[in-house]
Parts: C-alpha cells; sequence; structure tokens
C-alpha cells in the first residue's frame, strides 16, 4: 500500500508539473504556499491552474479493526461477530478545464478497492463511509463525478470560499447563482457542514458525515446523476435538486425512468456570524419516488421473493432534515442534525434509519502547539419508525440490516478521532467507535472499533 500511494503521489505531481510546463509556459508566475510539501510542483500546479486548468490528486487508506462481541445469533445482514479487520483504499484524480466567464467542466476519475466489516452491513451508522456494499480485493477505476457548473454573478462583491477540491480557487461572488449538471454526490452540494462531511479528513461514521435518516439519491457507490441550482448573498442560501434514484434497493445502476423515479430537493441555508464567529443552519426537504414496496405488504407477502417483487410500486417517501454548525470559540465548533423519514417504505439508497440525531464537538490543537491537528467527538441516535421495527422483528432482511430476528432498541454510535498533520498535504488519524445494539438489535454488541487513516492530497 505505501508503494501504490508513493507512485500515486508521484504521478500526480509530475504530471501537474509536466501539464503546467505544456500548457501554461507563459502564464504568471505564481508563487507556491509557503507550506506546500514539494514547492516546485506546487508553483507549477498554480500556474496550470491559472492557465484554466485544475489538477488535484488524493489518496486515502482507513484500516479498522473490531474485537468480537457479544451475538446471541445472527443473520444476512448481520455484522460478523468475530474479531475482523477490513480496510478501504481510495484515490482520485481530478481534472478540470475552464470554459468562459463562470463556466468550468470537472472530471473525477477515482481507483478504489477493500471492504467494510461485513461487506459493509449490520449497523445502519455503518463505521467507514469509504466502504460500500460493492467492495473489492482488485482495484477498480470508475468516473463518480463529471459535471458542468455555470456561477453566475449578482453583485461586484467578491468573498474568500472554502477550499474545494472540485472547484478553481480564488474568490466567489458573494451574491451568485450556481447551476451545477451532470454526475456528482448529493452531498457536494447538499447537507453541508464544516465540522462532519469527509470521511477522508473529518468523522468516519456516515450518520455523522451525513444526515442519517435522509435517504438520499445515490446509487450503491454514493453518486448520481441531476441538475441542482443554487443561490447564495452570504446571508441566505436556496438549493434546488433534482436527481436520479436508484433502480434496485442500494442498486448500482439508476432508473432510467427520471420521470418516474427521482428525488427532488429544496435547501433553505441561513449563515451569521457571532462576535466574528460563523455559524449556519440548513434546512432540507426530499421527495423520493422509487419502484419500492412497503414494510406492511413485505410482511402480508410472508418476504416471498416473487411476492415481493410483485408488491414493488412506484411510491413517494418524504425526508426531512435539519443541520447546524456554530464556532463557539477559534478553535472548537459544536454541530449536529436532526433527521426524519416518512418510515412507510423501504429504505432504498443510503442506510436503514428513519430518525436521527447528532451532535458533536470538533476542536484544533491551537492550545497545545498544533494548530493544523483535529480532535472529534460525536454521537447519533437512530431509531425505526414502527413498519419498519416490525418488519425486521418478523425476519424481514434489510441491505445492511437484518439479524433474522430483532429485541429492538435504538442504535448508537460513538466516534472519537484525533487527526494528526504530518506534513503538508500529509495526515494521519487515529479513531475509536463505539456501536451500541447494531442494527437497532439489543441481543447483539456492543461493538468497538479501532481505526486508522492516512490521507495524501496534492
Amino acid at each position: 500500500m505505501r508503494r501504490t500511494t508513493t507512485l500515486l503521489a508521484r504521478l500526480l505531481l509530475g504530471g501537474a508539473m509536466l501539464a503546467a510546463v505544456a500548457v501554461a509556459p507563459r502564464a504568471q508566475e505564481a508563487a507556491a504556499p509557503p507550506e506546500a510539501l514539494f514547492p516546485e510542483l506546487e508553483a507549477s500546479r498554480v500556474r496550470l491552474e491559472a492557465a484554466g486548468w485544475l489538477l488535484r490528486g488524493s489518496a486515502t487508506f482507513i484500516g479498522q479493526f473490531h474485537p468480537g462481541f457479544r451475538s446471541r445469533y445472527e443473520g444476512p445482514s448481520s455484522m460478523a461477530p468475530g474479531a475482523v479487520q477490513a480496510n478501504t483504499f481510495s484515490a482520485d484524480l481530478v481534472i478540470g478545464r475552464r470554459l468562459w466567464s463562470g463556466a468550468e467542466i470537472i472530471i473525477d476519475g477515482q481507483i478504489s478497492r477493500g471492504f467494510g466489516f461485513s461487506n459493509a452491513r449490520g449497523a445502519a451508522a455503518f463505521p467507514n463511509a469509504e466502504a460500500f456494499r460493492l467492495g473489492s480485493e482488485d482495484i477498480k477505476g470508475y468516473v463518480p463525478r463529471a459535471f458542468f457548473r455555470q456561477t453566475i454573478a449578482l453583485g461586484t462583491t467578491m468573498e474568500e470560499a472554502d477550499d474545494d477540491p472540485f472547484r478553481f480557487a480564488g474568490p466567489l461572488p458573494r451574491e451568485r447563482l450556481t447551476i451545477t449538471a451532470g454526475k456528482f454526490s448529493i452531498w457536494d452540494i447538499f447537507d453541508d457542514n464544516r465540522y462532519a462531511h469527509d470521511p477522508r479528513t473529518q468523522f468516519q461514521n456516515w450518520a455523522l458525515v451525513g444526515a442519517g435518516a435522509f435517504d438520499f439519491a445515490a446509487d450503491a457507490r454514493g453518486y448520481t446523476n441531476g441538475l441542482a441550482v443554487e443561490y447564495d448573498d452570504g446571508v441566505w442560501g436556496v438549493r434546488l435538486g433534482a436527481l436520479q434514484v436508484a433502480r434496485d434497493q442500494n442498486g448500482l445502476a439508476l432508473d432510467a425512468t427520471p420521470g418516474r423515479g427521482f428525488q427532488a430537493l429544496v435547501q433553505l441555508d441561513r449563515f451569521w456570524r457571532i462576535d466574528d464567529r460563523p455559524g449556519a443552519v440548513r434546512l432540507l426537504y426530499g421527495a423520493s419516488r422509487t419502484n419500492s414496496a412497503n414494510y406492511r405488504d413485505l410482511i402480508a407477502v410472508n418476504f416471498d421473493e416473487a411476492a415481493s417483487e410483485a408488491v414493488r410500486n412506484y411510491r413517494v417517501k418524504h425526508n426531512l432534515l435539519l443541520n447546524f454548525e456554530q464556532a463557539l470559540s477559534e478553535d472548537l465548533g459544536m454541530f449536529g442534525r436532526l433527521s426524519w423519514n416518512d418510515g412507510r417504505s423501504q429504505s432504498w439508497m443510503f442506510t436503514e434509519m428513519d430518525r436521527a440525531v447528532s451532535l458533536g464537538l470538533s476542536l484544533r490543537g491551537a492550545r497545545w502547539g498544533r494548530a493544523d491537528d483535529t480532535v472529534g467527538l460525536a454521537t447519533n441516535v437512530g431509531w425505526l419508525s414502527g413498519a419498519h421495527r416490525r418488519y425486521l422483528a418478523a425476519g424481514g432482511i434489510g441491505f445492511i440490516t437484518g439479524d433474522g430476528r430483532l429485541r429492538y432498541s435504538p442504535e448508537v454510535a460513538t466516534e472519537l478521532y484525533y487527526d494528526i498533520r504530518v506534513a503538508p498535504g500529509v495526515n494521519f488519524s487515529l479513531g475509536y467507535q463505539l456501536l451500541v445494539n447494531p442494527a437497532y438489535n439489543a441481543d447483539r454488541g456492543p461493538v468497538s472499533v479501532f481505526a486508522v487513516r492516512a490521507r495524501l492530497a496534492v
């Protein structure tokens, strides 16, 4: 793995330097950031970007281990109770091109390998958001993002933008309209949170990366096709989205009839500063129309495969979330999410959770002389609807949960991590998670999860 990561870094950085020389020999000289790991190569990348080409890269390894835990029984979607280690590796090469004023095309090529515990089953708040249920022992390549984006200035005031590997560096119009069309992750635009939104640099549990009870549109890898329109003025934000949904439960193929199967999203944001400390609240509503079955009908046909297919129909699931963040001091931030869906029909794309509450803190290391290190602590509590609970108790099997029977109790996932900045663009983290009542079953667990993460970004 070390050789793979080293080779990737050399290819990415070498490619940036060669492309900068070839494409932008007369571009204005730009000094590399003083903290760049490879200053000359970073200067070449900056010159390349000044000439209208974006080139970014990253590689992330996550290794996790859980010792054996109590299990009175297990089913097809249970987490294996024996001691298990699992790991994932992913690497991205992002290429972008400016087209005209405010317009750009972004393409993200990715390779990945590895698995989550029990092929990413057995806990609704799964501990590795880099894992998906199409894991592989071999390296697989695909294109998770390929989109067009147009940013339209509605005023002359500019503001500094947060660092984004999928956007050209530089300020953005404070008041703007942004249109994005193509293939992307719904989390690229919706349910953002500065303290808990990226498993490669922050919390790893996917119920802390996003709202657990919101059935986000995605294929089994976490991406979809769609259109998003955003308005921002620095105080208010409005985001609208129309996206494809999975054809089958947690399937890789997207529904090819977007007039019948789709997800529509409306998000309202409010931003503020208290004593110059930023805060935000986001309210997101989503209506998902998928070719799914409701739990009552699945129980009535006794989970017969053919009969279960017969009771599938296009039906709407309503989703709602409230997401907030607030800086409490220069180095300490607080965040939380509340999410809900109606819980009548099958969980289809993200995870199996019908109500969820998460709350956490993120602390930078300035107090002990490590200003670029981060400590995070957060907890998510997830619940099932009555219909979903009865389905699992009767022996129903979901795509993530399903022990064959159920002694129901809310699932609680707590995560603590320390992320160390080893060098510019190089981070290493240690983490611990405790899963209580995994898959909502008081007859199993608790599960302790120990994690290491290494990341290189250029």
